[in-house]
C-alpha cells in the first residue's frame, strides 16, 4: 500500500488530537462543544483551519471575533495570537494544518 491512512475521533465531546506529525506537516483534529473554547495561543507555524462542522469564532491579536462557518478554510500567519471559541449551539469541528511542521519554526512571541 502506497498511501497512509490516519484515523480521527468521531465525537461531539471536547477533543484535541494530533493526527499527523511528520517532517512536512502537522495536522490536528479539534472538536469544541457549544460555549467552550480552545486556550488562547500563538500560531507556531503557518496555519490553515479547515472548518467541517459548526462555526469557528476567531479573534486574532485581541481583535474582534469573526465567525467562519463549516465549509471554510481560514489561513492564519505564523506568530499570530489567536483565540478560538464555539459561540454557537452546534458542535464545532475543524482540522488544523500546520506547514512547515512547528518543530522546524523559530520560537513564537509570548502572550
Amino acid at each position: 500500500m502506497i498511501e497512509s491512512a490516519f484515523p480521527f475521533a468521531r465525537t461531539d465531546s471536547q477533543t484535541m488530537e494530533k493526527i499527523v506529525d511528520d517532517e512536512r506537516v502537522n495536522i490536528n483534529h479539534i472538536v469544541v462543544e457549544p460555549g467552550k473554547a480552545v486556550p488562547t495561543h500563538v500560531s507556531n507555524s503557518f496555519v490553515h483551519q479547515v472548518v467541517v462542522r459548526g462555526t469557528l469564532s476567531l479573534s486574532l491579536e485581541d481583535g474582534p471575533a469573526t465567525p467562519h462557518p463549516a465549509g471554510t478554510i481560514v489561513a492564519v500567519p505564523f506568530n499570530t495570537k489567536m483565540a478560538i471559541q464555539n459561540e454557537g449551539t452546534e458542535t464545532l469541528e475543524f482540522f488544523v494544518v500546520k506547514a512547515p511542521n512547528p518543530r522546524d519554526m523559530p520560537p513564537v512571541k509570548a502572550i
